[in-house]
């Protein structure tokens, strides 16, 4: 376990933004990982978990407190049963499980950047695949009762982009996740998404070949800058900055008013359907129509050349560059469409 004082944190992101922190733990144990959280807790200090830093906006003033970088690697595999440290990086084990042991269920999740112990917090989801398909069980510290839980599939209340562990921010810190895999002797699970099935030439609902499949997925998201390059300021993201809406029945029919007074009467904005009976649309398109287009921006903060949902760190930015960014998107889009973006990633220590 390495302890440091006063340490930069925007290293460990990947917006390479944040200041510093008042203490940085890395913890490459569950049993550090714990120590770390009960010592802080029981000094009454604030705590910052960081894994991948993929999903984060740390505030330019840093962090004063105990920062507590999960830095536990390593998997087991029984099976198609799959146990995962919460440090280990979720590329890689994606690419393990896929070309190396030739199993389905998170193939179409490849490239996505930061930790498995990420996963299930945000219910991590691309084309078509969440995780909350396939764990089983996430095993986590909960520091309401001090003691170490395993939580089932059911427990984890999974929603779209949404966990009982992000529900609950303060309270779990996860430490392995459980998923069940499938082998489907080299192939897919069904292909869910649209813009996969055609790339792959296939329907959507069938299976195709596995590695194909991991293989489209990573080729489609590096061609959107959505895997890390430390060469490529295009890159410098926290992937999606916002989710994509979902509206009731009402909220939707004051949407497409909005939307066909603005773009003509035989505008379509994308419309998927979404739980409880409600509407999910697009945030890519909403900011695109909304007149922020790709490379949107003149300072050191930028909307993607690739993506309009990634905002981006193009070298200098700072924290504060970001969220003007952010806010002038979000704020553009509602006076446009009449809908507010919520932000993907978790601020610390500002406000969208």
């Amino acid at each position: 376990m390495q302890e440091l004082h006063d340490a930069p944190l925007a290293p460990l992101t990947t917006f390479r933004l944040g200041g510093p922190a008042g203490r940085l733990v890395t913890a490459e144990t569950d049993a550090e990982i714990v120590d770390t959280v009960r010592r802080a807790d029981a000094a009454g200090e604030p705590l910052l978990i960081i894994g991948g830093g993929s999903n984060l906006v740390i505030s330019d003033k840093g962090f004063d407190g105990t920062v507590l970088h999960i830095a536990t690697r390593g998997y087991e595999l029984h099976g198609t049963t799959l146990d995962a440290a919460a440090g280990e990086v979720w590329s890689d084990l994606v690419g393990a499980m896929v070309l190396e042991q030739g199993l389905a269920g998170i193939e179409f999740l490849a490239g996505i950047p930061g930790s498995v112990g990420a996963t299930p917090v945000q219910n991590v989801g691309a084309y078509g695949q969440e995780v909350a398909s396939t764990i089983t069980e996430v095993v986590a510290y909960d520091r309401r009762t001090g003691r170490t839980v395993t939580l089932a599939n059911a427990d984890c209340a999974f929603s779209y982009r949404h966990s009982t562990f992000k529900a609950q921010p303060d309270r779990y810190v996860v430490l392995r996740v459980r998923f069940a895999l499938e082998d489907a002797d080299g192939a897919s699970t069904p292909v869910r998404y649209a813009e996969i099935a055609r790339a792959l030439g296939v329907e959507q609902g069938e299976r195709t070949d596995l590695r194909a499949a991991r293989d489209q997925v990573w080729q489609l998201r590096r061609g959107k800058g959505m895997v890390l390059d430390p060469d490529d300021h295009d890159t410098w993201s926290a992937g999606s900055f916002f989710t994509n809406p979902v509206l009731d029945p009402e909220q939707y029919a004051l949407f497409l008013t909005r939307v066909r007074d603005r773009l003509g009467s035989d505008a379509t904005p994308p419309a998927y359907p979404a739980s409880d009976g409600g509407t999910k649309t697009s945030a890519a398109w909403l900011i695109d129509r909304a007149g922020f287009t790709k490379g949107y921006g003149a300072g050191p903060a930028r909307i993607s050349g690739k993506h309009t949902l990634a905002l981006t760190n193009r070298g200098g930015a700072t924290t504060d560059d970001l969220l003007a960014l952010a806010r002038e998107v979000r704020d553009g889009v509602h006076d446009a469409f009449g809908v507010t973006l919520v932000n993907e990633p978790v601020l610390v220590g500002v406000e969208l």
